[in-house]
């Protein structure tokens, strides 16, 4: 099976820095694969947040993710704090990915990277719904 590459965008357009708790490491000794996607979605709220958006209200829908990919390029152990940095890939009529680079602050050594595709949502009606203008307008191309 061939290895997934993600391209990351150019350009970032946020970063967070989060520490690696101590609930994060897996039998293993370091970064379990679901602590680090619950890091990624902490950065994305914050992201959102940066904006006044949040994932129940993106301007007029909610959000949901429907797409994950991750690359695990480096471990990442208790006390290290890691830089989210993120940037937005496509938005389409009812969709938008999210891109993540990670890196550990104290060297620079690349942990991970991610993109996730996030649908928007009326979570009153359970239906899709088409991408708020509000979102395009706080979040879209610069």
């Amino acid at each position: 099976m061939p290895r997934l590459t993600i391209q990351l965008p150019e350009r970032s357009r946020f970063s967070t820095e989060i520490p690696v708790r101590v609930d994060d490491i897996n039998y293993g000794g370091h970064l379990g694969n679901d602590a680090l996607v619950s890091l990624l979605h902490e950065a994305r709220v914050r992201y959102l947040n940066a904006h006044g958006l949040s994932e129940g209200d993106c301007g007029g829908a909610g959000m949901v993710m429907v797409e994950l990919a991750v690359t695990y390029l480096a471990e990442a152990f208790h006390g290290d704090t890691l830089r989210i940095s993120m940037a937005i890939g496509d938005i389409g009529r009812t969709r938008v990915s999210f891109y993540y680079h990670v890196e550990r602050t104290r060297d620079g050594t690349e942990i991970a990277r991610a993109r996730t595709g996030m649908a928007f949502f009326d979570f009153g009606s359970r239906r899709p719904r088409r991408t708020p203008e509000a979102f395009r307008a706080a979040l879209g191309p610069s």
